[in-house]
Formats: C-alpha cells, sequence, structure tokens
C-alpha cells in the first residue's frame, strides 16, 4: 500500500476492485485514490475505499484494467482535428472510388473553398499508381484541392489549385522537393516533400474559429482513445488556440507544444523563451527540424538506392551542413530537438550533427530525439545509446508500411526497419506516438503493433521481423513512462504512484489476460485527466 500521507484528506475519486498496473516492473494494486490532479494512493481494496468521504465519487472496476494516462509521443494535433472536420480518403480502395469520395464532399461546399486532409493511400490500390489532378479536376471545377498522402510526404493538387499557385510544366523543382510530371513535362498534380510548399503558400490561413473547432474535435477523439498527453507538433501555431481552450476550460489533455526550428528559432531566441516553458498543462517543447521523406513516397533518405526507383537514393530535406547548423544553433541555445529522420542515411547524419552539438556545447541532460527511426543501420544503435537519443517511434507505422517496404527497400535491408527491441535491448529510450494524423491516434492499434508485428486481420505468420516485437508491458511502458521521459516529465506522470498526476485510462477488460487481436477491439471505459473524468464510455 503507497498513500501520500496518512493525513489526506478524503479523496475526489476512488477506483476500486480491478488491476491498476502502475507502471512496468512496478507494485500493482486492486485500488486507486485521487485527490485533486494527484494521486494519493495506490494498493488494496479496503484501505483505499477508506478514504472516501461523502463527497468521493466511487467506481466498482469490476476486474477492468487501470493504466497510465497513454503520452503520445508525436501528434499533428490540430491537424488531425481538420482531418476529422474533413473528407476521409484512406478508406479509398481504387483511384475511381478516390475521386467519388473527393466529388461528393465538394458538393458540400461553397464555391472556392479548399479541400485539404484526405490522407489518401495509394499502396492501398490495386495499381498502387499514383493519381493524377485528370482524375478529380471533372469532380472539383469550383474548388481548390490539395489533399496529403497519409504520410504528409507528398499531395495531390488539381489544376485549380495549381493554377491559383503558379505552378506549371517550366516551374523549375525545389531542393529537397520534387514535382512529379508526365512524360510531356506537364506536373500531373502531385507535389513531394518540399515541393509541397508551392501550393501550401497560396492556401488561406485558417480563421480562429475554425482553429478552435479542429482541436476540439481532436481533444474529443483523445479523451475517447485514452490519450492523457499530447506532444504535439501541428503544421499551424496552435498554441494561441490551447491557451484561448484553456481560458475557456475546455482544455482535456496536457500539451507538449513543439515549433519548428526553420521558422521559429529566431522569434523565440529573441522572446528570451526556450524548451520547458509553461506547467503541466502547456508546455514549449522541442524544436522540430525535418531531415528527409518518407518509405511510402520514395523519399526517404538511403544509403542505396530504392529497390522501386534504382535512381533515387531518396531526398535530404537539408544539406548535411545546413542540417548541422541548424541542430548547433537550436542546441547552443538550450533547446530541446526533434529530427524526423526515417531512412538510415537520414538517422546517420542527424547522428553525426547530435554528436558535434553535443562536443561542442559540453555535457548536459538534452534528450535529443529521432522521430520515426524506422530505418536503422545496426552500427547506428551503440550511438543512440552514446548520445542519450530517445528513438520516438510510432508502432502502427509498421504494421501499414509492411504492406509495401520490401518493394521499396528490398528484403536485404528489412532487418534494419522498426528496430523497437534492438532499441530497448541497447539501452535506448523509446517513445511511442501515433503521428496521427499519418496513423489513427487510438493507442489500442500502436499497441497491437508492437507486440504482434501482425496486421489487424493477422499474418505475416509469426509477424514481420519477430526478433523485433515487445512484451504488452514493455509497448505500455513506452508508450507512458517512456514519452514522459521523452518530454523530461517523467517526475509526474508516465506511471501511476502517489504524488503523481492523476492521468488514467480504464479498459473494458484486462489486456494482459486476452488473446491480443481482442486488444484492437477492447474499448476505453473511462479517462482520466488530473483527476477530472473527460471521458466515460457509458455516459455520466
Amino acid at each position: 500500500m503507497t498513500t501520500l500521507s496518512a493525513a489526506v484528506l478524503s479523496a475526489d475519486l476512488v477506483l476500486f476492485g480491478g488491476r491498476v498496473w502502475t507502471g512496468q516492473d512496478l507494485p500493482e494494486g486492486t485500488a486507486i485514490a485521487i485527490r485533486g490532479e494527484r494521486v494519493v494512493a495506490v494498493g488494496d481494496d479496503a484501505t483505499v475505499k477508506a478514504m472516501a468521504g461523502p463527497g468521493t465519487r466511487v467506481v466498482d472496476l469490476a476486474g477492468r484494467l487501470v493504466v497510465p494516462g497513454f503520452n503520445d509521443a508525436h501528434v499533428h494535433f490540430l491537424d488531425g482535428g481538420f482531418g476529422l472536420l474533413s473528407v476521409d480518403l484512406r478508406p479509398a480502395k481504387t483511384e475511381a472510388d478516390f475521386a467519388k469520395r473527393l466529388g461528393d464532399y465538394a458538393k458540400t461546399l461553397p464555391k472556392g473553398t479548399w479541400i485539404l486532409q484526405g490522407n489518401w493511400d495509394h499502396e492501398a490500390w490495386p495499381t498502387k499508381a499514383l493519381p493524377t489532378r485528370q482524375a478529380i479536376d471533372a469532380v472539383t471545377p469550383d474548388n481548390p484541392v490539395f489533399v496529403s498522402r497519409l504520410d504528409g510526404h507528398m499531395a495531390l493538387a488539381n489544376s485549380l489549385a495549381l493554377r491559383l499557385a503558379g505552378v506549371r510544366g517550366d516551374t523549375k523543382d525545389v531542393d529537397g522537393g520534387t514535382i512529379v510530371r508526365d512524360a510531356a513535362g506537364e506536373p500531373t498534380g502531385i507535389l513531394k516533400d518540399n515541393a509541397q510548399e508551392l501550393v501550401g503558400r497560396v492556401i488561406p490561413d485558417a480563421s480562429r474559429e475554425m482553429n478552435l473547432r479542429a482541436a476540439r474535435a481532436a481533444l474529443e477523439e483523445a479523451a475517447r482513445v485514452g490519450v492523457t498527453t499530447i506532444q504535439d507538433n501541428s503544421t499551424v501555431d496552435a498554441l494561441p488556440t490551447y491557451m484561448q481552450l484553456r481560458a475557456q476550460g475546455e482544455l482535456t489533455a496536457r500539451l507538449y507544444v513543439w515549433r519548428y526550428a526553420s521558422s521559429a528559432l529566431a522569434p523565440l531566441l529573441s522572446a528570451g523563451v526556450r524548451t520547458g516553458l509553461g506547467d503541466d498543462w502547456i508546455r514549449l517543447g522541442a524544436l522540430k527540424i525535418l531531415s528527409d521523406g518518407s518509405i511510402g513516397s520514395a523519399t526517404a533518405a538511403l544509403f542505396e538506392p530504392f529497390v522501386s526507383n534504382p535512381a533515387s537514393t531518396g531526398l535530404l530535406l537539408h544539406t548535411p551542413d545546413e542540417l548541422g547548423r541548424m541542430i548547433a544553433e537550436a542546441d547552443a541555445n538550450g533547446f530541446q530537438l526533434a529530427v524526423h529522420a526515417i531512412g538510415d542515411r537520414a538517422n546517420s547524419l542527424v547522428l553525426d550533427a547530435f554528436e558535434r552539438a553535443a562536443s561542442a556545447d559540453g555535457p548536459r541532460d538534452r534528450r535529443f530525439r529521432i522521430e520515426h527511426a524506422q530505418h536503422v543501420r545496426a552500427s547506428d544503435i551503440p550511438r543512440y545509446k552514446a548520445l542519450g537519443v530517445v528513438a520516438s517511434v510510432q508502432p502502427s507505422h509498421c504494421i501499414d508500411d509492411m504492406r509495401f517496404v520490401e518493394q521499396h527497400v528490398g528484403p536485404k535491408r528489412l532487418a534494419d526497419a522498426y528496430r523497437w527491441r534492438s532499441f530497448l535491448d541497447a539501452g535506448v529510450p523509446l517513445a511511442f506516438g501515433t503521428d496521427w494524423f499519418v496513423e489513427p491516434l487510438d493507442p489500442r492499434l500502436g499497441l497491437y503493433a508492437a507486440i504482434t508485428r501482425e496486421f489487424p486481420e493477422g499474418g505475416p505468420a509469426g509477424g514481420f521481423e519477430p526478433q523485433e516485437k515487445l512484451t504488452l508491458a514493455q509497448a505500455l511502458d513506452a508508450y507512458t513512462r517512456g514519452s514522459a521521459y521523452a518530454e523530461f516529465a517523467e517526475r509526474d506522470k508516465g506511471t501511476l504512484a502517489p504524488g503523481k498526476l492523476a492521468d488514467l485510462v480504464v479498459f473494458e477488460k484486462d489486456l494482459f489476460r486476452i488473446p491480443p487481436r481482442q486488444i484492437l477491439t477492447t474499448p476505453v471505459d473511462l479517462t482520466v485527466v488530473g483527476g477530472r473524468v473527460v471521458f466515460e464510455r457509458n455516459g455520466r
């Protein structure tokens, strides 16, 4: 039995009669008591129930599982909210279906309204061919379209959007980006990585009210699936929106808000602001840098060419010198860094830059982060450990990408893909997230992916590169304590213990006692953030 003090006043919320999983290798209980925003006791039913007073809400868990609240270490949160408000193209199974969904959605909009988000996936189509503007022009004549592939590393524009952006056959490619062209040299409508900005710069900014609507939708989704902390790298400046929601009492998840180094470093320096400014609800997080693209878009930076495109080793979104300069400047000024690196070459170059920055600026608790870390050579894993780099990964990417990863990189490089067990065995800090909007925000999918490395419907037999599977306890730990560590917050959250923030999730069933595939359909019954119930499945 652990409590804050024998003199604790009566609890505000008591949960009893279940399994309270407090964290990997930590003592469990059957009951937990909360007062205010903090846990005051974890232990047996009789002792914890004795803390209930006249005003205490007492919940009989009836054998259900309690775990620490999920901390999603990598989310495009406001973008995900806008996706909930826009057309969903991910279910499209053919290019014709894709076009029909766009056309049906366009009919619901005023003329001139941009159609964005979408999150289509051509790898799910029989042809696996990239869509073209010609396929959607007829169904979107009055609305400019710029819809993203689900990885965010390429997007399709219709002819109207290209015309508004001034993108023509004679428009030059940009560094770190590609304008896909047809045999005649005309743009097909597909823009990859940095080339997306050619259209992005003419898209009107969302109104404050639209930002609020998107954030509310995203917060509702987070509460429903048990995500209590968001490490947010939205592509827009979401901080004013979150601050307004907090002032209005509408914030139902904690936020570690990143900024993009390319645009935010100078303003933050001039304002005297650094990583960590804020409180338990909203804090300024890391500076983000993108170093390469993605496997699905064939733009990740690799040492060897893509099997699917032998003329290409992918894209570096910054030259190595430019990448090193950005990392060095941010580190010298005390910012945490979160650098997107998917390909093996990108990972190696980022580690090189981290090494130089750490050597130049001297020892400190930096918690460098590499986001995604999808393809990493065995020789680079000890470098992660030596530098204290957090591997911030998204398990659901594996069971999505394994549909096509071999066709892009070939069988010999599969052992370098999604090395979660290798990271843990080497002592590398591991943090889990989803990359929502790219993948669903639902942690159940990530847990399932981490422990099975199989498709949701099952297979391949034994799992994809099964030597990298994790246990359920390891996966939960990465999604809670690991993600808290990645944001310097492990003293306050990530495990359930007296004095820690009362962020927790109640599942309908004990995930440790059911077949892995049932994890995908076991609902969250209760989500608590700071001692407040923010979601209850059966309503209250």
